[in-house]
């Protein structure tokens, strides 16, 4: 019934790093997802795990909004992608007067959340559709 998105953007982690923490959490519950990126070793967990809650923030929101109940128990992460934002490029100076270029990557990570009741809903519209 509940769906909710967070996006963040220009994040300084590279794409490939990002999509090894997002990996982790696709399809797991949120309050799951939370634990894992918080014990997660890796330094895209934090902002992950600050965009996660965000998203949680976001349907609570929503929820009351239109005047439906909302337990946190009940939200999954329905998607979960990275896409390379901007490259920083900087120059590091090498012998002879030569210059070694430095790509310092960017990220844009998206989290999408849902109620079960969603995702039911949308499969069975779809099974509708193709009939």
């Amino acid at each position: 019934m509940v769906e909710s998105i967070a996006r963040v953007k220009h994040i300084r982690v590279t794409p490939q790093k990002a999509r090894r923490v997002v990996a982790l959490i696709k399809g797991k519950p949120a309050q799951e997802a939370l634990a894992i990126l918080k014990f997660a070793p890796q330094s895209a967990s934090e902002p992950i795990y600050k965009l996660v809650a965000s998203a949680m923030a976001n349907a609570r929101v929503k929820a009351d909004k239109d005047g439906e109940f909302l337990d946190d128990q009940d939200l999954y992460v329905a998607n979960a992608y990275v896409d390379e934002g901007t490259t920083l490029k900087r120059f590091q100076p090498r012998a002879q007067g030569r210059a070694f270029q430095i790509k310092k990557r960017t990220s844009h990570i998206t989290v999408e959340l849902a109620t079960p009741a969603v995702a039911e809903t949308a499969t069975t519209t779809d099974k509708k559709a193709s009939k």
